[in-house]
């Protein structure tokens, strides 16, 4: 059994491969960085049985040690951490390449792998991202405020703004505060997405330039845009799979 583990800000989700080709259930925990290995383990005994192999991509240094006391205390394996000396089979051109999340390189390593060399990935999470690959290179990145990061910045700064749940509008144009907001939140991210993959195919000048779109958030996004766009919600898990195999 491979498992694949992508730590994020907001959730930690977990996918199992056992022929390390196709990936089975995918489970997912929100993220609590002040929870001790022991908690963690209290849940993981009950998703992962004899793994052989443990790939992790983790954006929350806090919780490096928790994952990797749990793997060596409860199987006895060293998990690799996607970093400095793990294959990936991805360049990265940036003024300094330790800076590149794992989120984004697992991410990248899937779509170049899935979909072409050349490809635009947005993953739709505690922060939007927008990955430029060339050539399997990192070219460039653009980190933008995700859908939940505005809308909780959005009320906290507002007092008589309510609290509202991230879903698609009824319509654009809202009639109640609630609806309002959603439409703002929903409609405003599409349009932003819209936006900059238009100028990002305008810049590298590769009008059919491919593009995908993962994340959390992703698929209340997807139907939203007007650019033509591939939604893909374990394109990370994909990628932790292929690194998983270069890295056997």
């Amino acid at each position: 059994m491979i498992i694949l583990i992508d730590i994020g800000n907001s959730r930690i989700a977990i996918g199992k491969s056992r022929d390390g080709k196709t990936i089975g259930k995918v489970y997912h925990l929100s993220t609590e960085k002040a929870k001790s290995s022991d908690e963690y383990a209290l849940t993981l005994k009950e998703m992962i049985k004899e793994p052989k192999r443990v790939v992790i991509s983790s954006v929350v240094p806090e919780l490096n040690e928790v994952f990797r006391d749990f793997f060596q205390d409860y199987h006895g394996i060293e998990p690799i951490f996607l970093g400095a000396g793990v294959k990936t089979g991805i360049k990265i051109q940036a003024d300094n390449p330790k800076e590149v999340g794992g989120d984004l390189i697992a991410n990248s390593v899937g779509a170049v792998n899935h979909y072409a060399p050349d490809c635009l990935v947005i993953d739709l999470g505690t922060a939007t991202t927008f990955t430029y690959v060339e050539d399997k290179t990192i070219k460039g990145v653009i980190i933008t405020p995700g859908l939940s990061t505005s809308r909780d910045a959005l009320v906290m700064k507002t007092s008589l703004l309510p609290q509202v749940e991230l879903e698609k509008p009824k319509k654009l144009l809202g009639k109640n505060s609630v609806d309002c907001i959603k439409s703002g939140l929903m409609y405003g991210h599409a349009s932003m997405i819209d936006g900059i993959v238009r100028r990002i195919k305008s810049q590298v000048n590769k009008p059919d330039l491919s593009v995908v779109l993962t994340g959390g958030h992703a698929d209340l996004v997807h139907s939203l845009c007007e650019e033509p766009i591939k939604l893909d919600k374990r394109l990370i898990l994909k990628g932790l799979l292929l690194i998983s195999e270069l890295n056997a």
